[in-house]
């Protein structure tokens, strides 16, 4: 039987970073206890997905993530589809904070990605 993950973050701002994600994933905002400012979380309401944890940390990003998510916004697509609804979501995205940093084409090998930043510099792929 597998174990249920929590995926954390360190970040400045716990609450702003678990609503850009809670927005960006479809997710729900944990409330935290009575009077705790420290952290965030977010759930999947479909109880599929893992649990995301944000925790105010002093210190700021100093260098590129050793692990990222992948947002599946076109699985299944292809092509010329995949990469328009990979731009949709981009937009949707950029529009809550996130910065786009590349896109990746579809080269017969690799279907496509656009490669983003959360609003506080976090690396994530469209997928």
């Amino acid at each position: 039987m597998g174990r249920e993950i929590q995926v954390t973050y360190d970040c400045a701002d716990p609450g702003a970073q678990a609503a850009f994600w809670a927005e960006a994933l479809g997710y729900r905002l944990q409330p935290p206890p009575e009077g705790f400012t420290d952290w965030a979380a977010i759930t999947d309401p479909d109880g599929n997905g893992p649990r995301l944890y944000f925790q105010k940390v002093p210190e700021g990003k100093t260098a590129k993530n050793r692990v990222h998510l992948d947002v599946r916004a076109a699985p299944g697509q292809t092509g010329d589809e995949r990469m328009a609804t990979l731009e949709e979501e981009a937009t949707r995205l950029g529009g809550l904070g996130a910065k786009r940093q590349y896109r990746l084409e579809p080269d017969g090998v690799n279907e496509g990605i656009i490669v983003m930043t959360d609003p506080e510099g976090n690396e994530f792929c469209l997928d």
